[in-house]
């Protein structure tokens, strides 16, 4: 398939640069596979179209603040690493901006408590970078990084909590799983009490999410990997629920991606934890999930990709297409999609 096959007009008045005051208060496009329908409502009516018995699959990771800002330790010229993914020990993969600047063997300062060198090279243009600091890491980036917004957002947060999901627990994205955002733990306590199921996994999200695809002919992009976790418990309930024929619902192409990585031929879900890089467009056949709750995606990205073979890319073309045209909020900050 061409990657023109998936790209749409957007004004970018439509890309939505802050969050909506109120998490589940923005608003909720609702596709009907069955009968091609499209519905308008708002995310916190999501209670009315999950039933008792569906399991909802929430991708649990927390956005760490990935983004530092320092000086080469000789020449005092500024330097941007982006943190990636953990590898070993104080080992991490890593964005360097300039990247020219970025050799094997350079140091990287961060003020007196932090600093880096460049180690070696990764297969996506990266670097590998080895840390070293004084006291707790997870307090010295804490209090010297920054929360990684992505590029197409130009306003400052005010609140960074805004940029976690209310269930953020593992350490680890560089992003956060939008699709997450929408909810609240007031919803997420009504959505209980209706006997709705809630299920956690973790996938830390990276460059393989967001990574733009270059190539004509989509078949020939190659994802960068990403680590998840599923434990067996969790595994376990999953399986049962596809057992008894309840609905596996993903929150997030994080959560679908996870989930599949992890099943079998079979449609088995298996406890594990390893790097993916599944990319999942048009002519993939799901092994697990039976829904999918998401955001509006980029013109030409994978995620867009990753929708049109749950959905169909027409029936979703078509739907962006009047989410446009109803002025829905895009991307990260925006309005979400349930499609069933």
């Amino acid at each position: 398939m061409l990657l023109t096959d998936f790209d749409y007009e957007l004004p970018e008045r439509l890309i939505a640069q802050t969050p909506c005051p109120e998490r589940d208060h923005s608003r909720l496009m609702v596709l009907n596979r069955r009968d091609k329908s499209i519905g308008h409502e708002h995310f916190y009516q999501i209670k009315n179209h999950l039933r008792h018995g569906d399991v909802l699959v929430f991708n649990n990771t927390r956005v760490i603040p990935a983004r530092l800002i320092g000086q080469r330790q000789y020449t005092g010229g500024k330097v941007e690493v982006f943190l990636l993914r953990r590898l070993t020990g104080d080992d991490w993969e890593v964005l360097v901006k300039p990247g020219k600047k970025a050799r094997v063997g350079n140091i990287i300062v961060f003020g007196e408590e932090l600093q880096c060198e460049i180690v070696g090279h990764t297969d996506f243009g990266g670097r590998i970078a080895r840390f070293s600091y004084q006291g707790i890491w997870e307090e010295v980036l804490d209090r010297l990084g920054n929360t990684p917004l992505p590029p197409y957002i130009h306003e400052k947060l005010a609140d960074k909590e805004r940029y976690q999901t209310v269930y953020a627990k593992e350490n680890g994205s560089a992003a956060a799983p939008t699709a997450g955002l929408h909810f609240t733990e007031e919803l997420l306590a009504e959505l209980k009490e209706q006997g709705v199921e809630e299920e956690f996994v973790t996938l830390h999200v990276g460059l393989g999410t967001f990574r733009p695809v270059q190539e004509v002919e989509i078949e020939n992009h190659q994802m960068h990997s990403e680590f998840y976790h599923i434990d067996a418990e969790t595994a376990a309930r999953i399986n049962q629920a596809k057992k008894e024929g309840r609905r596996v619902i993903a929150v997030g192409t994080t959560s679908i991606r996870t989930l599949e990585s992890a099943t079998d031929e079979e449609g088995i879900l298996h406890p594990q934890s390893a790097d993916t890089s599944i990319f999942i467009y048009p002519g993939y056949k799901f092994r697990m999930i039976d829904g999918l709750i998401t955001n509006f995606h980029l013109p030409k990205s994978t995620l867009l990709m990753l929708i049109s073979a749950f959905a169909g890319r027409e029936y979703v073309l078509s739907a962006y297409k009047e989410a446009v045209k109803k002025e829905y909020r895009f991307f990260s900050f925006g309005d979400a999609m349930f499609i069933e």
